[in-house]
């Protein structure tokens, strides 16, 4: 049934299995034994990746009258490679319909048709050419700790503020000015509401699902989790009002450890621009490194 208010999130395999030790073979370039090898698998469903548990949530939010979220496969896989990628998803209850693979070759051009919400992707570079494009994505933690058991009807997101929910303009100035630049800046704009960031899609969409889905069994919450702390906190607060969002949770943690809080929430999923933040966070769950804003600039 097609419907043209479902969330989409586009995945690549290996955030969706665990394909690290057949990666190895694929990266060496020789593409026909990488195929041979999934081949000699295809009857072996691969274990659970990062972004499993999340996908599975998200797919309980599909009943028999609507299909609330389409989840689709965008690898640079082959073809035959991605058979073995639908025989795991089939053994592990996964209902997965559509999917793109393209044998090595970028795949983020297909989210524009594919008109994505989400893509998550352990390739790096695939993640930084999404977002140039204007789509939410996130380069995924292989090891990060899987996601915890306690919520099992309640799909749990948690994001970083600045340069993922909100555009990077006050990163920049704590960037050039230090903190007391940025706080006075904060504070002088307190009323003005931070231009949105690379995630503000996906926001938009969760919150239209969580609309759609009050009367049924799954749940969403989610969280703010950001290294501002008050007075700084205040333009956060009063921008996600404006957007007219709420949200569940939120921790202004003025520098202290995000991992400390984040094993307290137990989010399904933690996206954060910065990378030492997301080392913290894979230790407790599945994070994405969104490889935006000025913290990600090179050169």
């Amino acid at each position: 049934m097609e419907q043209s208010n479902q969330l989409v999130v586009a995945i690549s395999s290996r955030a969706l299995f665990d394909f690290e030790e057949e990666n190895k073979v694929f990266e060496q370039g020789d593409d026909r034994a990488y195929m041979k090898l999934q081949w000699e698998r295809i009857d072996h469903p691969a274990s659970p990746g990062v972004a499993f548990g999340l996908v599975q949530k998200l797919l309980a939010f599909n009943t028999a009258e609507q299909n609330r979220v389409e989840v689709v496969v965008l690898s640079r896989n082959d073809p035959v490679s991605g058979l073995r990628v639908y025989h795991s998803a089939k053994a592990h209850g996964l209902q997965l319909q559509r999917g793109v693979f393209t044998r090595g070759h970028p795949p983020y051009r297909y989210l524009r048709p594919l008109a994505a919400h989400l893509f998550l992707s352990a390739n790096a570079q695939d993640v930084e050419q999404a977002l140039l494009s204007g789509f939410p994505a996130a380069h995924v933690f292989p090891n990060s700790a899987r996601a915890g058991k306690a919520y099992p009807t309640e799909l749990r997101i948690a994001f970083d503020g600045d340069a993922v929910l909100f555009s990077d303009e006050a990163e920049r100035v704590y960037q050039t000015g230090g903190l007391h630049a940025f706080v006075e800046h904060e504070t002088r704009h307190a009323q003005a509401p931070l231009p949105p960031g690379p995630f503000k899609p996906l926001l938009d969409a969760l919150v239209q699902l969580r609309q759609a889905a009050s009367s049924g069994p799954m749940k969403l919450r989610t969280a703010l989790v950001t290294a501002r702390s008050a007075p700084a906190h205040e333009r956060a607060i009063r921008t996600l009002m404006n957007w007219q969002v709420d949200i569940d949770e939120a921790f202004f943690l003025g520098g202290l450890d995000k991992g400390r809080f984040l094993l307290e929430f137990e989010p399904d999923f933690f996206f954060d621009d910065q990378t030492r933040h997301c080392e913290s966070a894979a230790l407790v769950g599945p994070t994405g490194h969104v490889r935006a804003g000025v913290t990600n600039q090179t050169g």
